[in-house]
């Protein structure tokens, strides 16, 4: 869509210039690079970890846009054609008035209790005399609106109420808890979350729950570590009305690696609508530049002429973590684009850190290049919409607004006036994007963003060349597409590239590009949804094959931190830390547990693999001495781990783990592959012969007859060896080839519906490790046995998030995580050589 054939055709050969040649005798090319899928949640604007939105249903217009967290980022398209409106884009969705206020709205006061209480607490008659009163919310110390302090790990809350309005108007439960949490009304269980956290997530209520008199809300909350929080209230819908309520026909939607495009049927007239997200790893200039666009076209498809406008809206929704912060819309101009912009007044700049947190400094814009017919503005929400419904232009005299939204939403907008379309499209684009000014704190300092070029190129400057390079953009990310669907598709087949196109704006997205003040490359990730941390070690694990296979600088990027905080002498323990803070704070290891083996696997294990992929060792010497003491660590203590996380933390701590000593085995394999391409001859020797022999205790140890342990110590176990993979691919020679087909036939025989379970203790999984283990496969269709259930999951699962990586094997039930970065795992199987 959008592009002409001539396009088409420049943009492979662009591909082959920029990206190198294609695979050979690949399989019969498709019309366009993609396909048309339904995925769990489909990528619109995909910046970084605060700027990313998704649509979660189907049809794009069935639901109003969504932060990752599930927070509505709320971006409306509409079509106006011959005065008849489609909404294509997004739902209009007034917040929630308060009812029962939860904290976000006003501060209340609960009833709590950090012990175990007697049975019956949730009860309305119960008697809490004894219970401790603390204005809410509950949570830990810092946290937004925690008026009560809550640092033990449970936590008991009863809020009684009298509702005076009881009618018709439909009321919904808006809850906020972290971590596991249970509520119940009137002493009926409505709320039960299992294993996640989640913010004001909203809940219909059954109103024969209500009583006449008094009522009580009764909650439990469990806190695994890090942030705690519970929070809760009642609201009711506003009586404000949709204005764009007839939708057009959506016909298709199509991901490819950068674009997610739509077609629609809009009455007389077709709509192509392309979400595009540059994030070119042989550019990291323009990966990093905070600019995505919308483009659209519109061509009749009754033979006539059609008097067309075009609108598109998005809220300061986009540049807040709380609805009750107060904002500032204005618009502007630099060169000859015009833009409105909007963010908070305070600006916090790198003040908040957390998991479940939206940016609340910088802005948000809105934009597009000056011409007849295109106008921005900013005005209240109704008005904006029933001026374009009514006459096709934006009617406000504003040009700054300063308000709280929960009393008025305003809007930022813009209209293009595309005249009288016939057969011949007419076409457009918009840019949304975000300057977040400063973007990390690392090890103190404030740094910017790898665009800003420490400040020599300003936002106005980046949002011009951003309209400048446009057309050149859009063939680049025709190429990479191309580029990516073919290898995918050739390593793997259609389902498995399907996975990877999905996989890859997710995976990069989850990331900050920066640099520290030395020059050296940052890529830091944010653990969405997982605990929050910042370039956590075994989330760089999963994610690295994306980046190894498209630019191992950028993995660089990644172990550069680690190696930093080590070396200079800030971690002074004789292994690799687990991350260096809770994002986008940056100053040191904020996790409460050490993984020691694990680790120090990862870091020396991708250090080979960069080695690998550049043909040289240059990287690994600058790191030479402390890979030396993490090599000697695993030689002391990998063999036979003692009680230790592994990646797979949510399981717990277990000794005589099986694949965790596979990993310690690789490690020490690497560090000798390492040294041998350093001219480290005896090096070398010692350490992959050691690797060798402790291969072979390996197993011995782990050998249960057709398959090997779970530990070493229990028969009767198993579990995937997701961490022999690298044998594979590195050609170290470690272990005999017998070993990894042993477990894939075996494997063969534990699939459920939806995939391969981690291990025999439970039937969940995780998604990564599973096209890992399915890569230790020698043939095409046995690969395709493991990774078809995946897909059945990411396309059938009824949790409409970006794609979790920890789900449920019989039914495709997301158990936590979403929106992760390990996605980038999927690419495994395009290391093959």
């Amino acid at each position: 869509m959008l592009k002409s054939p001539l396009n088409r055709i420049v943009a492979i050969f662009i591909a082959g210039i920029f990206l190198g040649a294609c695979v050979s005798q690949q399989p019969e090319k498709k019309e366009e690079a993609g396909a048309e899928f339904r995925a769990p949640a489909y990528p619109l604007i995909t910046i970084d970890p605060y700027t990313s939105a998704w649509s979660t249903t189907d049809q794009l217009f069935d639901s109003p846009v969504k932060h990752w967290t599930g927070r509505n980022h709320s971006l409306i398209g509409a079509v106006r054609v011959d005065g008849q409106t489609y909404r294509f884009l997004g739902k209009e969705e007034i917040p929630l008035q308060p009812v029962l206020p939860n904290a976000k709205y006003k501060a209340w006061e609960g009833k709590f209790v950090t012990n175990t209480p007697v049975a019956g607490w949730e009860k309305t008659d119960f008697n809490d005399d004894n219970w401790k009163t603390g204005e809410a919310a509950f949570g830990t110390k810092g946290m937004d609106q925690a008026g009560t302090v809550w640092e033990t790990p449970e936590i008991w809350v009863r809020r009684e109420f009298t509702l005076s309005e009881n009618g018709a108007t439909k009321l919904y439960l808006v809850y906020s808890h972290d971590d596991d949490f249970e509520l119940y009304l009137n002493g009926t269980e409505i709320v039960n979350t299992g294993r996640s956290a989640k913010s004001n997530v909203v809940l219909e209520l059954d109103k024969s729950l209500l009583n006449k008199g008094k009522n009580t809300i009764a909650a439990h909350c469990l806190d695994r570590g890090g942030l705690a929080y519970v929070d809760f209230g009642i609201f009711k819908e506003s009586e404000q009305k949709q204005i764009f309520a007839q939708t057009a026909i959506q016909n298709s939607v199509k991901i490819t690696a950068t674009q997610t495009k739509y077609s629609f049927t809009c009455g007389p007239v077709n709509l192509d609508i392309e979400f595009v997200s540059p994030l070119l790893m042989n550019d990291l200039d323009i990966l990093s530049r905070p600019v995505n666009y919308i483009n659209y076209e519109v061509a009749s498809n009754d033979g006539k002429n059609h008097k067309v406008e075009v609108y598109f809206e998005a809220t300061p929704e986009w540049a807040v973590n709380e609805l009750s912060q107060e904002i500032e819309v204005t618009t502007g101009k630099t060169g000859n684009i015009n833009f409105a912009k909007t963010g908070t007044t305070e600006q916090p700049v790198l003040e908040k850190k957390g998991d479940n947190v939206r940016i609340d400094w910088g802005y948000f814009y809105l934009a597009a290049q000056e011409k007849e017919g295109n106008t921005i503005a900013v005005g209240d929400f109704d008005a904006m919409k029933n001026s374009f419904a009514e006459n096709g232009t934006l009617n406000s005299s504003e040009n700054e607004i300063t308000t709280i939204m929960t009393k008025s939403m305003p809007v930022l907008a813009c209209a293009d006036n595309l005249g009288k379309v016939s057969s011949k499209p007419a076409k457009g684009y918009v840019m949304l994007a975000y300057n977040d000014i400063e973007s990390i704190q690392y090890f103190g300092n404030n740094l910017k963003a790898w665009w800003a070029k420490d400040g020599a190129v300003s936002f106005d400057e980046a949002l011009t060349s951003a309209a400048n390079d446009y057309t050149n953009i859009m063939m680049l990310c025709d190429a990479t597409d191309a580029k990516i669907y073919e290898e995918a598709l050739s390593a793997g087949g259609e389902n498995y590239a399907r996975l990877c196109l999905l996989a890859y704006r997710q995976s990069i997205a989850a990331h900050k590009l920066i640099k520290d003040n030395e020059g050296n490359t940052l890529f830091l990730s944010k653990e969405n949804f997982s605990n929050g941390s910042i370039g956590t070690v075994d989330v760089t694990y999963p994610s690295a094959p994306l980046f190894l296979k498209y630019n191992p600088e950028l993995l660089k990027g990644m172990l550069n931190p680690i190696f930093y905080y080590s070396e200079s002498g800030k971690w002074t323990k004789p292994f690799a830390a687990h991350d260096v803070g809770t994002y986008p704070k940056a100053n040191g290891q904020t996790y409460g547990g050490d993984m020691p083996v694990e680790e120090c696997g990862n870091m020396i294990i991708l250090t080979t693999a960069i080695a690998n992929a550049e043909g040289n060792a240059d990287y690994a010497a600058k790191h030479w001495e402390v890979l030396t003491t993490w090599a000697n660590y695993l030689m002391e203590n990998g063999l036979d781990p003692e009680n230790q996380l592994c990646t797979d933390d949510f399981a717990g701590h277990f000794a005589h783990n099986v694949n965790l000593s596979a990993k310690a085995i690789m490690g020490i394999a690497g560090y000798g592959k390492l040294a041998e391409m350093l001219g480290k001859t005896d090096i070398a020797e010692k350490y992959t012969t050691e690797a060798k022999q402790m291969a072979q205790e390996w197993r011995k140890m782990a050998d249960d007859g057709d398959h090997f342990r779970l530990t070493f110590d229990q028969p009767g176990t198993w579990s995937q060896k997701y961490n022999l993979v690298w044998d594979k691919l590195l050609n170290l020679g470690i272990f005999p080839e017998g070993v990894a087909q042993k477990e894939i036939a075996y494997y063969l025989t534990k699939q459920n519906k939806y995939g391969l379970p981690l291990d025999n203790r439970r039937t969940y999984t995780k998604a990564d490790w599973i096209v890992w283990t399915a890569t230790l496969a020698d043939d095409m269709a046995t690969f395709q046995k493991f990774v078809d259930p995946l897909y059945g999951f990411v396309t059938e699962t009824r949790d409409r998030v970006p794609m979790s990586d920890w789900y449920e094997t019989p039914d495709a039930k997301q158990v936590g995580f979403q929106a992760r970065s390990v996605v980038g795992g999927y690419f495994i199987k395009m290391l093959e050589k």
